[in-house]
């Protein structure tokens, strides 16, 4: 495979799995205002989890609800259009390496974004369009995990839906204790089962961790579950480990999986619940983001031959 399409195809996976993760943010978010609606800081919040601040201050000096979903849904450089656009533009130019189908469903995306995006900034219809918005994000991911070979694409595909994963669940978490250790909102900490329940539904993780957890949502049950539960596909663990099979599938893997057992003994070696209770699990985040985007630059300079590191 030619390293440019290998290119398309992980930048594929990694954009198809950011629309589905920004719309389950802002329609999670949403809901906590109905629990929480003196609580307005936490519209920000979905700004700082997203990493958009430079280019969010560009545009708005207010982080109300109206500014933060605006700029989340359709902003040039960063947003559910621009990475549905991206995403439309990877499969376009690699159409002969997927299904027909699947070139079929992402233009059909597109096209719904483009007649309905308005419903979502008013609250009113947001729910039904970030609804169909997820709908169809899993309708592609579960139709490529069902009709397309588990070829070369197919892994770059993977590797780059796992890593976005992987570095959207460290972000929601980072962000989670953050706002619970808010000295401007010391009252926030009345609210940290809510908070962290919302955590759980941002991941979309909150049955799977009652089934392993037979107590009240807790920050330290729910980090450790969401960093180092293998079995959970969306546990920072797990993404690692589906990270580190296509690796395997792949030529000259050996750098790549070597910063990828990095990552996991990091994990492994570490009490997590300590340092939450010590509040210091925001450094440990922190080393972790590092060396996921570690991860990410040897994949680019393994198998596309350049740096990357601006290309997301």
């Amino acid at each position: 495979m030619l390293s440019r399409v290998a290119e398309r195809m992980y930048w594929f996976g990694r954009y198809l799995e950011r629309v589905e993760n920004t719309a389950r943010l802002i329609s999670v978010n949403t809901n906590l205002m109905l629990d929480l609606p003196k609580v307005k800081f936490i519209w920000g919040s979905l700004i700082s989890i997203t990493g958009y601040e430079k280019q969010f201050a560009k545009r708005f000096s207010i982080k109300d609800e109206r500014n933060v979903i605006k700029f989340l849904l359709e902003d040039e450089s960063c947003s559910i259009r621009k990475s549905v656009t991206m995403a439309r533009e990877n499969a376009r130019t690699s159409r002969e390496v997927m299904p027909n189908e699947a070139w079929e469903k992402i233009n059909q995306l597109y096209l719904y974004l483009d007649k309905n995006i308005d419903n979502g900034i008013r609250r009113g219809g947001r729910h039904n369009f970030l609804s169909d918005v997820m709908r169809q994000s899993h309708e592609l991911t579960g139709y490529l995990a069902g009709s397309m070979s588990r070829n070369t694409a197919y892994n770059f595909i993977k590797i780059g839906r796992n890593l976005e994963r992987a570095d959207m669940t460290t972000r929601i978490l980072d962000v989670g204790c953050l706002n619970l250790l808010n000295q401007d909102h010391p009252e926030i900490a009345e609210y940290d089962n809510i908070l962290w329940m919302n955590v759980l539904k941002s991941l979309t993780a909150y049955q799977m961790y009652r089934q392993h957890v037979q107590d009240r949502v807790n920050g330290e049950d729910v980090v450790n579950f969401m960093v180092k539960d293998q079995k959970f596909p969306r546990a920072v663990a797990h993404c690692l480990g589906e990270v580190h099979l296509c690796f395997e599938g792949l030529p000259k893997s050996d750098l790549p999986i070597r910063s990828v057992a990095h990552t996991l003994r990091l994990i492994s070696n570490n009490d997590l619940i300590a340092l939450l209770n010590d509040s210091i699990l925001h450094t440990f985040i922190d080393e972790m983001q590092l060396d996921l985007n570690e991860i990410h630059q040897q994949v680019s300079t393994t198998w596309f031959s350049h740096d990357s590191s601006t290309s997301g």
